[in-house]
This record gives structure tokens, C-alpha cells and sequence, in this order.
């Protein structure tokens, strides 16, 4: 993560343990910081919201949002590599209720930098790692078609090269 807040999914159960446990084989450092996870707000679509904002004012323009918004149910596509990077994930539907959640909360008030890329959430297996051809074969043979459940926003204040700091959760209501 860079510096600044994020709203994160942590995957849970078995799902999340599986691909914990290839973020462990591949990139022990990514395996680390987090566990497993999808970025909601803060990497693409809208960049990190701004490291000053209080807690009082994340809660009060994320907690609505997460109270009308119900537990969404997700899937993974098949990895994919970006392009000319050593990054490795799995992708999620840019579109339909995941899009909504972030729409509602780019739209909540908070201020956050300049998005870099397009909204494409997904959970990465590779970010620090170099990339060897074996692994990114194994990497891009991995396919996780159980759904999972998005229930809780993880609220994480990030000062790299610190540890990320979790601020509080917001749960699914809606």
C-alpha cells in the first residue's frame, strides 16, 4: 500500500485461506502486510482518500454507505498479469454491485488523490516479487470459482514503509 487511507474487503474461510497461502509462496512480503484482500477505494477508480481526514469524518461518509449497501456476493475471473509489471491477480466484475459500492462512496464526500488506473478490483497474488516463469505459469493456472462474500469495510490508514494501521470496520447493512 502507499501512504494514505483505504477501504478494503478481507476475504475470509477457506477462500481466503487458499490464496493467503499462494501469496505466501510467491510473495512472502505482499503475504505480510495484510491478509488477502480487494482494494474498494483508494488504488483504482479513486485514489487513496487523503491521509489528514479524520476518523470521525471516514466514519461519517463511510458508515452510511456500508449501512444501506447489503453483503455483496462475489467471484474471481481467471488471474491476469498487468501489462510490463510483476503484478499478478484476480480479478472481480468491475461492474453491477461492487461498482455501486464504490460509486456511493467516491460520491460520500471524502477527499482522495487523483485515481491512476480505471476501477478493476481485484486481489493480488504478485506485487513484490519478480516474477520467474514457473511461477507466473502456476500463478496464472490458479482458478478460484467459489463465490465469496463481502460483508465488512476495512478501514486501513497506510504510511509506508510502516505497517498498514486498521482504523475500524463498517459492515454490510443494506
Amino acid at each position: 500500500m502507499a501512504v494514505g487511507i483505504f477501504v478494503v474487503a478481507e476475504l475470509d474461510g477457506a477462500i481466503g485461506e487458499r490464496i493467503h497461502a499462494l501469496q505466501q509462496r510467491f510473495d512472502p512480503k505482499l503475504a505480510a502486510e495484510l491478509p488477502p484482500h480487494v482494494t474498494v477505494f483508494g488504488s483504482s477508480g479513486a485514489g487513496a482518500i487523503a491521509p489528514d481526514t479524520t476518523i470521525t469524518e471516514l466514519r461519517a461518509a463511510i458508515e452510511p454507505v456500508a449501512q444501506r449497501t447489503p453483503p455483496l456476493t462475489l467471484r474471481f475471473g481467471a488471474p491476469m498479469r498487468f501489462l510490463q509489471r510483476e503484478i499478478v491477480s484476480l480479478p472481480l466484475d468491475p461492474h453491477g454491485p461492487l461498482r455501486a459500492l464504490h460509486e456511493a462512496l467516491k460520491a460520500s464526500g471524502l477527499r482522495y488523490a487523483p485515481a491512476r488506473y480505471p476501477f478493476t478490483p481485484h486481489c493480488t497474488l504478485n506485487f513484490y516479487a519478480t516474477i520467474t516463469p514457473e511461477s507466473l505459469r502456476v500463478m496464472l493456472a490458479v482458478r478460484e470459482s467459489e463465490p465469496w462474500t463481502l460483508r465488512v469495510l476495512r478501514v486501513y490508514h497506510s504510511r509506508d514503509p510502516q505497517p498498514p494501521r486498521h482504523l475500524f470496520d463498517a459492515p454490510l447493512l443494506g
